[in-house]
């Protein structure tokens, strides 16, 4: 994220917190959108190479982890009924698993066990290898995006899923578990560590999110360089009122039905 194809069919063993930062610069974006889309610390992408990832307050830390807990229990106690329906979703459609569990990295480098409703066909590695190998664009929109459009492993289930961002409700659990929070980078694959580049004590600053600058600045349009960038102008102008003004945004994306499908 040679390393393994960061798909959701994957099942990477997990590798050891505490890995040395790669130097590696990441591939240069064909195109990003706009900054203006996204409103939020993007002044800090002016000067992107001046980023240092900051010492927070511990204060704001425990702040925002107890919002973290305060929110996603509330979600669960509103909504929980909704995730038998879409566990049953996926098993009538697609079969078992209905879950998809990956190791990502989280603060400090951490590895932890991230969930989803499964999206993609139980082979989705095969499928992604094989539609890399025969279509030349494809392998050009993987190298800048990590993302492909059309995505020929997402079942017909999971586009829905995706669309309204309902394939990420698991990751409550990972909130109230102190491995995620409702807002920040989103979770690292290990395959995709090296594309961070400089910017990867910025990642490991702070929790990964469920949601965070990038999905709300035209998620599928932003080359992976230009995320990694996002991760770090959000992460040195930590505060809950960028918190609150991303997921705001958030709300508006789901509701237009902007998600990642």
């Amino acid at each position: 994220m040679s390393a393994a194809r960061p798909s959701e069919g994957a099942r990477t063993a997990a590798e050891g917190a505490g890995t040395p930062v790669n130097s590696a610069r990441p591939p240069e974006g064909a195109r990003t959108a706009a900054p203006e889309r996204a409103g939020i610390a993007m002044s800090a992408l002016h000067d992107a190479t001046q980023l240092r990832p900051p010492d927070h307050a511990r204060l704001l830390q425990h702040t925002k982890r107890g919002l973290d807990i305060l929110m996603a229990a509330t979600f669960f106690l509103l909504f929980g009924w909704a995730y038998a329906l879409v566990w049953a979703a996926v098993l009538l459609s697609s079969g078992r698993p209905a879950l998809y569990t990956q190791p990502r990295y989280g603060k400090d480098g951490r590895v932890f066990r991230f969930y989803k409703f499964r999206t993609m066909v139980r082979n989705a590695d095969e499928v992604l290898a094989r539609h890399l190998r025969e279509n030349e664009a494809a392998r050009r929109q993987w190298a800048t995006f990590q993302k492909l459009d059309p995505d020929p492993r997402i079942t017909p289930l999971g586009a829905v899923l995706r669309k309204y961002s309902i394939d990420e409700l698991p990751q409550f659990w990972n909130v109230l578990k102190g491995e995620m929070s409702m807002v920040g980078p989103r979770p690292c694959m290990f395959a995709q560590k090296d594309l961070y580049g400089r910017y990867w004590p910025h990642y490991c600053a702070v929790r990964p999110g469920i949601t965070g600058l990038w999905q709300v600045s035209g998620r599928s349009e932003v080359s992976y360089r230009r995320r990694a960038a996002m991760d770090a102008a959000y992460v040195s102008t930590l505060s809950l009122r960028q918190d609150l003004a991303i997921l705001l945004k958030t709300f508006a994306v789901v509701a237009g039905a902007r998600g990642s499908g």
